[in-house]
């Protein structure tokens, strides 16, 4: 193997495909970035066996020799990131060890065979969906956040993508909040199927601009492909719980404020609740709104939401302030609507505008 390439182009690959390295891989071979120099581009490519993430260079890159390594991912990125040089020189000294060179800097750094890597499938095969790299960017943005952090139910750390009848649906939930996104879509299939969060968040982080992105959902996988990468995650095994029928079809209150003031009033209400529950209270009438919090060891906060128009008899509720807050900013809007159908049942968030997102929060008993 031997290429000279723009530092810059390698640094923005490397940069991508390290995102699906883990150092405390149980298998060796898996810490390291595997390099595949073809006669017409080179291929890179890192995996700890749940994700694998493949991108590759055709441009600002000139081969001269073909062959392929595994190069530590730690290092060869830190290499490329701090070696001062427009263009940089690698090729494989012997065996497997590495030479690096830049304007005034040369490295050897060990390699491991490529033969030791394993094989990855990365066919385009199973069910095919074509959407806006963006749409999907906003829906991992909008519902990732609400999935479960515990284990005891694993169906619950990813989020369900449901696609049927032109609709694609994408639900989270921990159980005690819950987080929707409605998408339209061309293709008229179906699948069902849940992609682990830490999988979700990384193809949110690798989209950088608007452009169409291909889905091939297989029964254990799905592989993202757009911009010469390619993305293949595992699947949650198991079936995701029917949310449906938690979501309330008519509502008897409704509060609509604008959403930075209901923030920054959250932000306060919560300075002086118990970080363990942050539990905030809305009181609310024709006249007035107030948020509110109680804590007996440290005191009370009252904030009078005198921007909010409420609509319905009085109520009183209580939830968790960080569940609100997450609810709100994932919507992104101007202004939001919170519609309730009652004290201990849960209430809906959702754009003022639109109805392609939906929020959920349980409330909390408080007496």
């Amino acid at each position: 193997m031997n290429f000279k390439i723009k530092r810059l182009e390698l640094l923005n690959a490397l940069t991508k495909v390290s995102r699906a390295v883990s150092i405390k891989s149980p298998l060796p071979v898996l810490t390291g970035i595997k390099f595949d120099l073809k006669e017409d581009e080179l291929i890179l490519t890192g995996s700890d066996s749940d994700i694998t993430i493949q991108t590759s260079i055709h441009d600002n890159i000139e081969i001269i020799k073909t062959g392929s390594v595994v190069l530590s991912s730690r290092y060869i990125l830190e290499i490329i990131k701090k070696i001062d040089s427009e263009d940089v020189h690698i090729f494989i000294v012997d065996g497997t060890l590495t030479r690096i060179e830049g304007a005034n800097s040369r490295f050897d750094l060990n390699g491991t065979s490529y033969i030791d890597y394993p094989r990855i499938d990365l066919n385009k095969t199973g069910v095919n969906l074509q959407m806006k790299s963006i749409d999907l960017k906003e829906a991992i943005e909008q519902t990732s956040f609400a999935t479960s952090e515990k284990e005891t139910r694993p169906v619950l750390t990813g989020v369900n993508f449901k696609a049927k009848d032109h609709v694609l649906e994408c639900i989270a939930t921990d159980s005690y909040r819950l987080a929707k996104r409605i998408l339209n879509i061309d293709s008229d299939i179906s699948f069902n199927i849940i992609i682990p969060k830490k999988s979700l968040i990384e193809i949110s982080r690798i989209i950088e601009k608007d452009e169409l992105i291909d889905l091939y959902v297989s029964d254990r996988k799905v592989l993202f492909v757009f911009d010469h990468v390619l993305i293949q995650t595992r699947l949650i095994d198991g079936t995701f719980p029917d949310t449906s029928r938690l979501i309330p079809d008519s509502f008897d209150y409704s509060m609509s404020i604008d959403s930075t003031s209901l923030l920054n009033s959250i932000d306060r209400a919560s300075l002086l609740t118990n970080e363990q529950t942050n539990i905030v209270k809305l009181t609310m009438n024709q006249d007035t709104v107030i948020l509110s919090s109680f804590s007996q060891e440290i005191g009370s906060v009252e904030e009078n939401l005198s921007r909010a128009f409420y609509k319905g008899e009085p109520l009183k509720i209580s939830f968790s302030a960080r569940y609100l807050t997450d609810a709100i900013k994932s919507i992104n809007g101007q202004k939001v609507r919170v519609l309730f159908t009652g004290e201990m049942k849960p209430f809906i968030i959702k754009d003022f505008e639109r109805e392609d997102i939906i929020q959920l929060v349980l409330p909390v008993r408080t007496y």
